[in-house]
């Protein structure tokens, strides 16, 4: 099975900003947002971590919605139970 990476991008100017994560490593882009934002070096804002941030919990909520619904109920013989 492979894994879906979700791209996240922020063009800000001539800085382009992108983040590459699976669905096992949301909260670590998190963190990544909010030290991003931390850095007075960058342009990167802590209003661009929220925005950014917003879109990362959307995309992982839009994620259990698709999985949750093709998970089925099993009988007790391991096969499909048919609907009544």
């Amino acid at each position: 099975m492979t894994k879906d990476i979700n791209v996240l991008a922020l063009v800000k100017g001539n800085e382009r900003y992108v983040f590459l994560f699976d669905d096992d490593n949301r909260a670590e882009a998190l963190r990544t947002l909010g030290r991003y934002a931390s850095n007075p070096e960058l342009s990167f804002s802590w209003y661009d971590a929220a925005v950014l941030s917003q879109k990362i919990r959307q995309t992982a909520d839009e994620a259990s919605v698709f999985t949750d619904r093709f998970i089925l109920p099993l009988s007790a013989e391991g096969g499909i139970d048919e609907p009544a």
